[in-house]
């Protein structure tokens, strides 16, 4: 029975999410992806792990992304089948368990035509900490960077978790703010681009999501908090 309450946990969440595609208002803000496919240019998109569901609503489907082996990863999976995306087990972080394979699987996808999406922080943190793996991803595929931020004008946010993760509600907006291509330079160590990568993202998150961003939420509002625009 424990096996299976991820499971089915992870059919209502997927079951939720679709009802947030169907009600929800997505609006792109400087989103250059049709213009680098255009000419030609792999891209991969990171998010902080907190901003999961926002940033994969934006997602083209065929979209892969990488998922933890935990329980937690276990209730992610359907939601990702269930909006045509490909879910890819194991974790960003190469030092992991199942890291190395499951950043090889993604190079593979990127490297075939299909796009990408990375919790940059997650698993487990800390929160806007971006780990080596997207970097590695962009260097190996030749892609740029797009880093995104989420940000729904009605959400829930879980304050007990180490992401403050955010639950957009239904019928709300959810703009999606995205920063400019970030690309290797050529020898540029892997630490130092993910440096870069995660400037951009701290600098994203500040500018459209400043409260969040600096973690100034009040503490007091109890395990979640309704956020309007």
């Amino acid at each position: 029975m424990k096996q299976l309450l991820p499971k089915i946990a992870g059919w209502l969440v997927g079951i939720y999410v679709i009802v947030l595609m169907r009600t929800c208002r997505l609006r792109f803000h400087n989103d250059c992806r049709e213009a680098l496919a255009s000419q030609g240019v792999r891209y991969v998109c990171g998010s902080l792990h907190a901003h999961q569901i926002s940033c994969m609503m934006g997602a083209e489907r065929g979209t892969a992304a990488i998922v933890s082996r935990s329980n937690d990863g276990e209730m992610v999976v359907p939601m990702l089948r269930m909006t045509g995306h490909v879910p890819i087990r194991g974790s960003s972080g190469t030092g992991r368990k199942g890291g190395a394979t499951a950043l090889q699987s993604l190079i593979k996808h990127v490297l075939g035509g299909g796009g990408a999406m990375l919790a940059v922080d997650g698993p487990r943190g800390p929160r806007g900490s971006v780990q080596r793996g997207i970097a590695m991803l962009a260097q190996k595929t030749d892609a740029a960077v797009l880093m995104a931020v989420g940000v729904p004008s009605r959400r829930w946010v879980i304050r007990k978790t180490w992401d403050q993760f955010q639950i957009p509600q239904p019928f709300s907006a959810i703009d999606l703010y995205m920063s400019e291509p970030l690309v290797p330079k050529p020898g540029e160590p892997v630490e130092l681009f993910t440096k870069r990568i995660e400037t951009a993202l701290r600098e994203l998150e500040a500018k459209h999501d400043p409260v969040e961003g600096a973690g100034r939420a009040d503490p007091t509002a109890g395990n979640s908090v309704r956020a309007a625009a």
